[in-house]
């Protein structure tokens, strides 16, 4: 009879799968900025931005209203103890307090909360988290607006006010010692607390007088807040769902009837479908009607059962207790003037089971909605988590637990859940919120001291282009040159391509750890085009840190094995060799090394001139011969590439391993060479820059790190700060001082951050990458071998942008004096002029070209400079500096 007459309450599984979807559909209506505002479900950001990570400490205090008492706590949380110590005082919220006026709760609050300091004799200030159960619109962590009074309150003048700032003017008046860091919900508080005990633990879930849930969601889902980076609690609000009509098809005429006679119509229907708050009185609904249909108590309905209220939630977990239930129901009902037979009380136990478990199965739909988003937020196909758990309903009922785990095992058998029973977490909770706020402020202020120097402002950048400038102007006369850091050196190249190239030729390369050779076909003409075969081999270690000999040696053979692969041994082709190295030239085809960069060691090099170094090879050969025409630098083939597609291209930038700019000089201006008619593009080797402790002022304590552990220490100082070969190594040093100082990888540094060079500056671009959630980041930093949390990401990437962005701000700053020099070499008021550009780092970091052009507008603004990206210019330049040099021997020739 019960079962028919109350099958509407019955939920099959497909139902609570259906409600799981609808759920998580309002979940995403709360969660998106133009839908937020009509969504029954609010998703409330909390700020609470990380879990407990273990190594809060303190001694707080917490006040905590919402429920039937007010609740004042003495917190103290013992660092990495994961334990904590509570004392507790409770004081009774008369009806006066919970219906009257504003400033009357707020005072009655500072008054309890002064007579508890008082009885635990507490003199200093202490911080204080206010755990306030009721749905509030937050803007920070320590300021919230009342949306709406729930459960039994109904204070007049609060809603729509900060209750805070509330707070805060009533402990002004009673003189209290506090300061209010953290408003907290109940539920946030309930999962803070277990997290405490748990890290895993990322969902809070109330079932007692009122229902709610809160879990971690990740920032670049709420677009209710500014920023992208790491996790925010939402506090879900969901007794809210279902008040748009979503869940009227479940509703039955129990739940209409009782939603009528309620505080709040309309309001809260899931929550009163599930909570303690209602549960009594539906059943007493229930009982009412069916005695009226004479289906129980021979038809006799009494004063009490006609009485709202009568029947208490605490009556329901006594009438479903496992052995004394049927006795337990007898009594109550007789107190309920009811005269039960033993049908009848097996009948009234039926439907208080059928009320219970209906509220256990919508909880668990719900849930599920939010571990599914979980799991689905990590990309996992198995999750393990923790949900904190409190309520009444939760702890006191006999068997609600136990249903409730079971269908949400049942409802997501791809999550393993583990249900942590939360010990006072609405105050505990508040405590260690506020303790978390705390670490995470004063965290946040020693990563902006690590990062300060990193930071450079614009009178920094003025004077280091100021600097650039002066230095550039050292190297280019005569009597500074020799002591001049950035040396400015002449590259006998005079011309720019015209068009009337054509022929073949061969290109070099060395410039790193693989060595190329490439044959260039050049046509001129209307059908101008340039094709390129190229083959690449690597240069071993030990071949880079041996003898000149060998190094060369290996070099010939490589190109033997490309014109026996090409097929073209015997035709004697003009050679263009680019050499990446600092060279001195005396003419285009000499070129002495003044010394070796990027890890190259080879001896018996440095002061001798590489072209008769590679002619000698070939002649030990003695298998070809080759007619070579130039040697190259890899920053002048940048700009001559750039060059030959536009003819206003007069500099060339190299942001990659190394860096580096050339830029067409007048020959008037360079002192070192003779004649002053037309131009000569100028190697300035600008990565010696700051050799002579110009730039000390701008170098940090990690910069230093770095230098000191190179193969060059206190040479390249500027390339150090700028290139792609060092960037990553200042991350890790950083990383390192982070972790030293316990804000990173929990303290522990492992094994493979302290391995030099592991950090690769791939991985900076990569971790930059704005496409790239926190998840992957958390995975590159795991090939590292770093086990990382979701803060740590946060950080990890915080650190990188500050590294490569002053790599970008400084190259730019030195950038920005060679194009004002060019300006006014060419005294003109505005300067149109394009930069041939190439460098992994230039290439495939997100934002470093973006920066660097930035700041060259910032720096120098009468400039309208054009960014070009060079195709191949070590190899393709090669072959067209070769080109040029023929055509004008040939015009000189004549």
């Amino acid at each position: 009879q019960v079962d028919r007459f109350l099958h509407q309450l019955r939920l099959s599984d497909d139902v609570l799968q259906d409600v799981t979807a609808r759920f998580q559909a309002e979940m995403l209506k709360g969660l998106a900025r133009d839908t937020n505002p009509t969504a029954a479900v609010k998703m409330l950001p909390s700020f609470v931005r990380s879990l407990p990570d273990g190594s809060e400490e303190g001694e707080f205090l917490a006040v905590d209203l919402g429920g039937s008492q007010l609740r004042a706590h003495q917190v103290k949380v013992f660092d990495g103890k994961q334990s904590s110590q509570l004392e507790s005082k409770f004081y009774p919220t008369p009806k006066e307090v919970t219906q009257g006026n504003g400033a009357e709760l707020f005072d009655y609050i500072a008054d309890c909360l002064s007579d508890f300091m008082e009885t635990r004799n507490l003199k200093q200030k202490l911080p204080l988290g206010f755990t306030f159960s009721f749905p509030c619109k937050q803007t920070k962590l320590d300021e919230g607006v009342l949306l709406e009074w729930t459960k039994h309150f109904r204070v007049r003048g609060v809603q729509g006010t900060d209750v805070v700032s509330s707070l805060h003017r009533a402990l002004q008046k009673h003189q209290a010692n506090v300061d209010v860091l953290a408003l907290v919900n109940d539920t946030v508080g309930t999962m803070m607390t277990c997290g405490y005990d748990d890290q895993h633990c990322e969902v809070g879930l109330i079932i007692g007088t009122g229902t709610n849930a809160c879990y971690m969601e990740e920032m670049r889902h709420i677009s209710l807040v500014e920023g992208d980076e790491g996790r925010m609690c939402i506090n879900t609000e969901w007794g809210a769902f279902g008040d748009d009509g979503t869940l009227d098809d479940l509703r039955t005429e129990f739940d209409r009837e009782l939603d009528l006679g309620s505080l709040n119509p309309g309001k809260q229907l899931f929550e009163k479908m599930i909570s303690s708050l209602y549960l009594g009185e539906l059943v007493r609904l229930i009982l009412l009607k069916m005695t009226k249909e004479g289906l129980l108590f021979n038809g006799k309905v009494s004063t009490a059962l006609l009485t709202k209220g009568k029947i208490e939630m605490k009556h329901v977990s006594a009438m479903e207790k496992y052995k004394e239930g049927l006795s337990n129901t007898r009594e109550i009902l007789r107190e309920l003037k009811l005269f039960p037979s033993e049908e009848d009380c097996v009948a009234v136990q039926h439907v208080c089971t059928i009320v219970s478990f209906r509220s256990a199965n919508l909880c668990a739909a719900a849930l599920a909605a939010i571990l599914t988003r979980l799991r689905d937020n990590k990309k996992l196909l198995r999750m393990r988590t923790t949900v904190g758990i409190d309520g009444g309903l939760y702890k006191t009922h006999p068997k609600y637990a136990k249903r409730l785990h079971k269908v949400v095992r049942r409802l997501v058998p791809t999550c393993d859940v583990r249900f942590l029973l939360s010990q006072s977490g609405s105050g505990r909770g508040a405590a260690v919120v506020t303790a978390v706020a705390l670490r995470l402020a004063a965290q946040r202020r020693r990563l902006d001291t690590a990062l300060a120097p990193f930071l450079l402002p614009p009178s920094t950048l003025q004077e280091v282009r100021d600097s650039m400038r002066a230095e550039l102007e050292y190297g280019l006369k005569r009597e500074t040159q020799a002591q001049a850091t950035v040396k400015m050196l002449p590259t006998y190249v005079c011309g720019m391509p015209d068009g009337t190239e054509k022929g073949k030729f061969l290109a070099l390369d060395l410039g790193g750890t693989n060595f190329r050779v490439l044959l260039v076909k050049i046509k001129s003409g209307r059908r101008r085009s340039v094709q390129m075969y190229n083959k690449i081999f690597a240069i071993p270690l030990e071949i880079m840190q041996g003898t000149g000999e060998e190094l060369f040696d290996h070099i010939v053979q490589c190109i033997a094995d490309f014109l026996d692969y090409m097929g073209i041994k015997g035709a004697r082709l003009p050679l263009g060799f680019t050499f990446s190295f600092p060279c001195r030239q005396a003419s285009i085809d000499k070129g002495t090394l003044v010394g070796w960069t990027k890890g190259f060691k080879a001896t018996d090099c440095e002061g001798e001139d590489v072209v008769d170094m590679l002619r000698e090879a070939i002649r030990r050969r003695n298998e070809f011969d080759l007619d070579i025409v130039a040697v190259v630098n890899d920053t002048v083939g940048t700009m001559m590439t750039c060059g030959y597609e536009d003819p206003n291209c007069e500099i060339g930038l190299i942001a990659g391993t190394g860096t580096n700019v050339c830029y067409m000089e007048d020959m008037k201006n360079i002192e070192i060479v003779e004649g002053n008619e037309g131009k000569m593009c100028i190697n300035t080797e600008w990565g010696a820059f700051g050799d002579n402790g110009c730039i000390d002022h701008i170098r940090t304590k990690y910069d230093r790190e770095v230098d000191e552990g190179s193969l060059n220490p206190g040479k390249q100082r500027y390339e150090k700060m700028t290139s792609g070969m060092y960037l990553g190594e200042i991350v890790r040093q950083i990383l390192i001082d982070l972790t030293k100082q316990g804000l990173l990888f929990r303290g522990h540094i492992s094994e493979s951050l302290r391995k030099r060079g592991i950090f690769e500056t791939k991985f900076l671009s990569q971790i930059e990458s704005d496409r790239l959630a926190l998840l992957q980041v958390r995975r590159i930093l795991q090939q590292l071998g770093l086990d990382s949390t979701c803060e740590d990401s946060v950080i990890v990437k915080e650190v990188c942008a500050a590294v490569s962005t002053r790599a970008a701000r400084l190259c730019g700053a030195g950038l920005a004096a060679v194009v004002e020099k060019k300006r006014q070499n060419r005294g003109v008021e505005r300067l149109q002029i394009t930069v041939g550009a190439d460098g992994t780092l230039y290439k495939l970091h997100p934002h470093f070209s973006r920066i660097l052009q930035e700041t060259v507008k910032e720096l120098a603004p009468q400039c309208d400079v054009t960014f070009m990206l060079s195709e191949d210019g070590s190899g393709k330049g090669a072959a067209l500096i070769t080109a040029v040099a023929k055509r004008l021997h040939n015009v000189g020739q004549k």
